[in-house]
This record gives C-alpha cells, structure tokens and sequence, in this order.
C-alpha cells in the first residue's frame, strides 16, 4: 500500500504488474519477437515478497485457490524454466487482484471461478 501510494493512481489494474516490473521485456527485429527477461523496475522489496508469496501459492503448502490452479496448470509438467515463469506470473496475477480488491473493497473469493461455472451450469 505504501508503494503504491493511491489506488486511483493506476487507470487499469493491469497496469500495477508493469509498475512492479513484472512483465517481459520486448524487442522487436522485423518478425522476430524473442522472449526475454522482466523489466524489474518498481519497487525491489515488493517484487520479492509477491514472487515469494507466489512460490507458496504454487507450492504444496498454498491454499486451493483459482490462482494456483491457474499457476499450477500454467507450470503444466515442464521443466525449472517454465515454473520459474508461471512464479513470476502468479506473481503478477496477484499484485492486479490485490490492486483490484484496494480499488473495490471487494472480499476475496478463492474459488470464484468454480462458482461462476456451477452457476452457469
């Protein structure tokens, strides 16, 4: 909350996971578009207590909760570099619900997705 000062700051939740460097880089070459690293720019101390907030999520230890199993299927069965990547994107996920949740007031719902699709069903 003190990093980011004011909810309103940011138009678009969206938008706080690019403030925490938490998106990829681009560079664009003609059709080459090449996957590189995060930004990392924004806060330092708050980027590492999401990722390490994310590494619990996604652990065996995290609560079920729509986030993980979106994580956890993100990671699917690939290998170190792909989980690193579905941390830093649980990450992200997270610092654009939590911004949301500040903005609304809203109370968080773990398993909203399940309810909307028995809901529906």
């Amino acid at each position: 909350m003190l990093t980011l000062e004011e909810p309103a700051r940011f138009s678009r939740s969206r938008q706080v996971g690019a403030y925490l460097g938490l998106v990829a880089r681009e560079r664009q070459s003609g059709d080459q578009k090449p996957q590189l690293h995060i930004t990392k720019s924004g806060d330092v101390y708050l980027r590492s207590v999401l990722v390490q907030a994310a590494q619990h999520i996604l652990g065996p230890f995290g609560p079920d909760t729509d986030l993980k199993r979106w994580g956890l299927k993100l990671a699917g069965q690939g290998n170190k570099m792909r989980k690193n990547k579905a941390v830093v994107a649980v990450a992200r996920k997270l610092s654009v619900l939590l911004h949301r949740l500040w903005l609304t007031g809203e109370a968080y719902e773990p398993l909203r997705q399940e309810r909307l699709l028995a809901a529906a069903a």
